[in-house]
């Protein structure tokens, strides 16, 4: 990185992140931060201020997970201890954000003054980040300030984690010091590895009768979503995706079957993954939420796993194989089909929508918005049974759905669309959201307003915390209830609308469609048990773990 024109600590930093593709940066200003604050808006980067930190590090999470690397910048302390479970979500998903904190000036910290925002030494913040980041750096030394920052930001790419810097106050504006470009080791395959693994991977596709991709996550992180199309088209192969990788492939590809999880699978999906004679498991996290609580029934000597740095076939590993690699070398060996898919997707649909005065369902809510979804729109999902439920959504492009679908932190959703909103503003978001969810960190639509920007939420409302009502039920799964449909009042400009029936529902969602610019919110009123049918399958399984079973 050349540092010829930018001499102070802060400027190489933004330097370094615009380079990096981070356009805007999210956060909650603070004494401690305030001369990088300053910095910032000289510079082409866009702050934009958030209602809360941790909604800074959502929107930060759901900025990298459409672009590739997203930022926050908050204060010490009580500002970046707010960040610390958003961070851990993105540390669990694999979002390369890059935390900002200000901090006390190095000639502040001398002779251990009681500080305010204060909780223990002044290491302890760093100390924190540690275990939820990939890197950190304290740049206390404008002699090796330069190198750290080059470090840090190149750890979030490389690994795809975030890291956490954090910046003396009184060193913003000071001069670095240029040091050469450092040679960084780059991942390589092992080649004898890499061509053993093509081998044997090939050797069984062509004696396979009934092969099939699974794909995952870290297809999307690592951007290989055109190269699983490809190889989905080459070969002729059907493709399911977890739950954490949902629009890994567009959604209304016909190779596409759907998401498998195991027992809270479609059973169309379900049959044609537990019946192949060959899986091709490509960029899958084996976590409890995309095996369905572990009900997945695969079978490992019928299998291909490619992960991140390693290809396991059958009993056979082959170590130092990466995973791109593996996948173009593969795309290469194998023959082209001259085959064509024939069966369409089947999509959740909700027919006869609307009948007049009948209750809303979340079942027919979601078979309405697949007829609802166009190419431009992006999903933004939270947790809960707006997450099962989404499992039927089919959207139209690749990566045009995101949610905390592993990590499962609520209050993801609202935030993190405000990234998303800001890294693509060519498509439109679509916010799925519980009421306890909106609860936590939906004053986040106050910015979406305040930003001129037009998401359509869609509020599930049952009163009360569905998932765990299904698990184990009791008041303390119940909450206040919000009128939603008000909250122009607050947070204005935003359209809102209250919807218990189909004909509302209707009414609400052209109304919102319609509208370009401003925020909708719908508040759609559930009833108390409706569950869609995944997540009555799951609460099912974890029902015995919560009284004690195995």
């Amino acid at each position: 990185m050349s540092t010829a024109r930018f001499d102070t600590i802060g400027q190489y930093l933004l330097k370094g992140l615009y380079d990096a593709g981070v356009k805007h940066i999210f956060g909650v200003p603070g004494d401690y931060v305030l001369g990088f604050y300053d910095l910032m808006i000289k510079s082409p980067i866009q702050h934009i201020g958030t209602t809360r930190e941790d909604s800074a590090a959502f929107a930060a999470d759901g900025y990298a997970r459409c672009l590739g690397m997203g930022a926050l910048a908050v204060t010490y302390g009580v500002g970046a201890l707010n960040t610390v479970n958003a961070v851990a979500g993105a540390y669990a998903e694999s979002s390369p954000v890059i935390i900002i904190s200000g901090a006390p000036g190095v000639s502040e910290q001398r002779d251990d003054p009681l500080l305010h925002h204060r909780f223990g030494p002044f290491t302890f913040q760093r100390e924190i980040f540690e275990r939820i980041t990939c890197a950190t750096a304290v740049l206390n030394d404008p002699v090796i300030a330069f190198r750290q920052i080059d470090h840090a930001i190149a750890a979030a790419r490389r690994f795809c984690k975030p890291v956490y810097i954090e910046i003396p106050r009184d060193l913003v504006m000071v001069e670095g010091h240029p040091i050469p470009a450092e040679a960084t080791e780059q991942f390589a395959s092992d080649e004898t590895a890499l061509s053993e693994a093509i081998a044997e991977a090939t050797e069984l596709m062509a004696n396979s009768v009934s092969p099939m991709i699974i794909a995952g996550v870290e297809l999307h992180r690592r951007g290989l979503q055109r190269v699983l199309v490809e190889l989905v088209e080459r070969a002729h192969l059907p493709v399911v995706a977890t739950l954490s990788g949902k629009s890994v492939i567009a959604e209304r590809h016909p190779a596409y079957l759907g998401i498998y999880e195991g027992a809270m699978s479609s059973e169309n999906a379900r049959y044609m993954v537990e019946q192949s004679d060959l899986l091709l498991m490509l960029g899958v996290t084996l976590n409890d939420i995309d095996t369905g609580i572990y009900t997945a029934k695969l079978d490992p000597h019928h299998m291909i796993r490619a992960a991140l740095n390693e290809v396991v076939i059958s009993a056979h590993r082959y170590p130092r194989v990466g995973l791109a690699d593996f996948l173009t070398a593969l795309l290469r060996s194998i023959k082209t089909c001259s085959e064509g898919f024939t069966l369409p997707p089947v999509l959740s649909a909700a027919s006869g929508f609307p009948e007049p005065n009948r209750p809303m369902t979340t079942d027919r809510l979601i078979g309405r918005l697949n007829q609802a979804l166009s190419p431009d729109m992006v999903v933004v999902c939270d947790v809960g049974d707006c997450l099962f439920a989404a499992i039927d959504l089919r959207v139209h492009e690749q990566s045009e759905f995101l949610a905390s679908s592993f990590y499962t932190s609520m209050g993801f959703a609202v935030p993190a669309a405000l990234g998303c909103a800001c890294a693509r503003p060519d498509h439109r978001v679509l916010i799925l959201v519980g009421d306890g969810a909106f609860q936590m960190t939906g004053t986040e639509l106050s910015t979406h307003a305040y930003l001129g920007l037009n998401p359509i939420v869609v509020v599930f409302n049952n009163g009360g915390y569905s998932t765990e009502r299904c698990i184990l039920d009791g008041p303390f799964n119940d909450i206040s209830n919000w009128r939603f449909d008000r909250l122009g009042e607050i947070f204005g400009p935003l359209k809102g609308y209250d919807a218990a029936t189909e004909d509302a529902f209707e009414e609400a969602l052209i109304n919102s469609l319609n509208n370009q610019t401003m925020p909708s919110i719908i508040n759609v009123h559930l009833a108390a048990d409706d569950a869609s049918s995944a997540m009555q399958r799951l609460a099912e399984h974890l029902k015995s773990r919560v009284k004690g079973g195995s």
